[in-house]
Order: structure tokens, then C-alpha cells, then sequence
């Protein structure tokens, strides 16, 4: 197994064209990771691989490689981290971008993110959150999406980090050079067409039954952003014909298939009654299983964390099982390990369910309580 860091190269900064000018010095570095499964096994949660020291943006880094991830809570990830090796360093500014690269050395949009805006100084950085540290990612990437994904080729792939330090804003002299308006350039607005093109139903070439609702949809939207649409639709054995299809949903209620619609052509949800919020998003979690769409259904884990309680947590904790929801189940678990918390939750209904659906839990549970009293 081995980590391998290829050499920084510097990129040219980049500068505006107005007569103020904001600059910023970059550089990247390539992490090569060779035998993954390895060192998956050799590394426990919370410990590390320092890369070798680099430069970039005419600072020294090096980069820590959780193949665990860092905390618990982010066991089933994968955690990068970006280090400052300088030593009586001033304070200054700098944002890391940590990418996947295809096998073409490509970064992978989905899996391209860049940290806020934060200050280093003398190899510690100052203001270190909880959760998304402003110095990298605690859940960079899921473990499994990557395993299951073409990026890991022969038990290895790369990451890139971009390390981008802004320059001090200074005027410079342009007598010489013609003035330049700079052209506005609006935000995406991809997403609103999209739902134009959801509501309008133009072209709609299948229909969907729900719950006594009529729901009219594009195949090529829905196949490009879940591949159990594009088995359905375009797989080897499907016959292609003019006709509209009629498909029936059994398993769904007509709002949540309303909203996993939305969700699939402008890639948001909907707001939800407050009173609806967990219900719905319970939901949605089983249809981002059933349709493979790994975003939202870490999308409705992170909400549905925010509203574990004693009347939901055994339903919940049920759905996280049932549904490979890892993270989710550790944070039901740690809210139930208070004797209270799970006293109050055996007299719910949802407890019942969770007894007859999944008893090993549940055996779990009270194996946990009994060591802890």
C-alpha cells in the first residue's frame, strides 16, 4: 500500500481587468492513493496519513488522509484535511479546493469542494468549527459511492488539492490600457428552466399513478439523475416505443412523489408544515434508496437527525436500518442511550415496528443500556 504526492506546480494568478485589482496566488498538489482496501484496514477511525511537505502559494502544507474518517460520526466517509508547515508565520488567508479525479485526471464535479475562507498561522489554524472544519471536510466522500464508482481503478485513485491564497487589493496604473466594462454574468439559473419544464409538462413522454394522482414527467430528465430511471427506461431489455408509458407507484404517497420529482429536476426540495417536516422526509429517505439517488437521501439523513426525538426515534432508527443509513443509526442509538430517552420510547408506536422489523436492533439496544447501568 502507499500514498503517493506528486510534485506542486504553481498556477498563474489570476487578475481583473478594472482598475482595482484583486489577485490570488495558487498551487496544487496530487495525492495518488495506491492499495485503498489496505489501508482502510490498517487505519481505525481518527488516525491519519501525513503527506509529504509541499508548496503552494508559497506556503508549505501537507495534507492528512483520513481513510476512516476523523470522528465517528463520519466513520463511513472518507476525511481530507489541509495542514500549514510554516513556522512564525503572520496570519493569512487561504481557501482549500479538494477534488476526485476521474481516470483521466479530471475532477469530478459532484465531488469537487472548496473550504470557507480561513486564517492559518504558525502551523495551527485559528477558528476551527464543528462539523465541515473550515480546513477541509470531515465527509469528503461516502466510502461506499466510491468503491461502487469508476473513479477506484485497480484499488487506487487521486485526489487534487487546490491551495488558493487572495493577494491585498491594490490599484494599479492603466492609463495605457482601454478601459473594460465587466459583462454581469447572472447566477445558473439551470434549475428554474428545468422546473419550467416539470410544471409546463412539454414533451412529458411518461406518466406516473399515485395514489389516485396523475404526475406527467420526461424519461431523459429522470434517467440522468437516477440510474434505476435509466435501467427502467433505456436499459438493454426495454422496448422503445412513441406511446406515453403509464407507470403505477403502490409505494409511494402523492406528495412525496411530488417532491421527489421537484427534487430530481432542480435538484431542491420543498418546504414542508413543520408538523409534516419528519414525516416527509422519512419518505423521501425510502425513495432516494429505492432510486438510487445517493444526494438526497444524505440530504433527508442530515434533516431527519434534527428531529430525532422520543415520539420518531424508533421509526426513524427502523428506516436507518432498513435503509443502510449508518450515520443515521449512530445518532438514534446515541440519542436512546439515555435511560429516560429509551423509556419513553417503548411506549411509543413506532416501538412496536421496530421490535417485530428489526429485533437485532432492538437486542442491541438493550444489550447497550444493560452495560451502561
Amino acid at each position: 500500500m502507499s500514498i503517493h504526492f506528486s510534485d506542486c506546480s504553481t498556477m498563474p494568478p489570476a487578475g481583473s481587468a478594472s482598475a482595482i485589482v484583486g489577485r490570488t496566488v495558487e498551487g496544487h498538489h496530487l495525492l495518488h492513493i495506491e492499495g485503498y482496501s489496505r489501508i482502510k484496514e490498517d487505519k481505525a477511525t481518527g488516525n491519519f496519513i501525513r503527506s509529504c511537505r509541499f508548496i503552494g502559494g508559497d506556503r508549505h502544507w501537507r495534507i492528512d488522509y483520513y481513510p476512516n474518517g476523523k470522528t465517528a460520526i463520519y466513520a463511513e466517509f472518507i476525511s481530507i484535511f489541509l495542514v500549514l508547515d510554516d513556522r512564525d508565520t503572520f496570519p493569512f488567508q487561504a481557501r482549500a479546493r479538494f477534488s476526485l479525479l476521474d481516470q483521466d485526471g479530471i475532477p469530478v464535479p459532484s465531488h469537487t469542494r472548496t473550504t470557507s475562507l480561513c486564517t492559518f498561522s504558525d502551523n495551527r489554524m485559528l477558528g476551527l468549527g464543528n462539523g465541515h472544519g473550515p480546513h477541509g471536510f470531515y465527509d469528503f466522500i461516502r466510502k461506499d459511492l466510491l468503491e461502487k464508482s469508476e473513479h477506484l481503478n485497480d484499488d487506487c485513485f487521486k485526489i487534487r488539492c487546490d491551495v488558493i491564497i487572495p493577494k491585498e487589493v491594490h490599484t494599479e496604473d492603466r492609463a495605457a490600457t482601454p478601459a473594460l466594462n465587466p459583462v454581469p454574468v447572472p447566477p445558473s439559473d439551470l434549475s428554474r428552466h428545468l422546473g419550467n419544464l416539470l410544471d409546463a409538462k412539454d414533451g412529458a413522454d411518461v406518466t406516473f399513478q399515485v395514489a389516485g394522482e396523475t404526475f406527467c414527467a420526461h424519461k431523459c430528465v429522470l434517467a440522468a439523475r437516477s440510474p434505476v430511471f435509466k435501467a427502467q427506461f433505456f436499459g438493454a431489455m426495454t422496448k422503445q416505443g412513441t406511446d406515453t408509458e403509464v407507470i403505477r407507484v403502490d409505494d409511494m404517497e402523492a406528495e412525496a412523489f411530488e417532491a421527489l420529482l421537484s427534487f430530481l429536476y432542480t435538484d431542491t426540495l420543498p418546504e414542508f408544515p413543520g408538523e409534516r417536516q419528519s414525516a416527509m422526509n422519512q419518505h423521501l429517505l425510502v425513495a432516494a434508496d429505492k432510486y438510487n439517488l445517493e444526494r438526497l437521501k444524505q440530504i433527508c439523513e442530515d434533516n431527519l437527525c434534527k428531529h430525532i426525538e422520543t415520539g420518531t426515534a424508533a421509526t426513524i432508527l427502523t428506516l436507518a436500518e432498513q435503509h443502510n443509513s449508518h450515520i443515521l443509526k449512530k445518532v438514534c442509538t446515541q440519542f436512546l442511550s439515555s435511560p429516560s430517552a429509551l423509556k419513553e420510547m417503548v411506549e411509543t408506536d413506532g416501538f412496536e415496528h421496530l421490535a417485530k422489523s428489526c429485533p437485532s436492533v432492538l437486542k442491541e439496544l438493550i444489550s447497550k443500556f444493560s452495560t451502561s447501568t
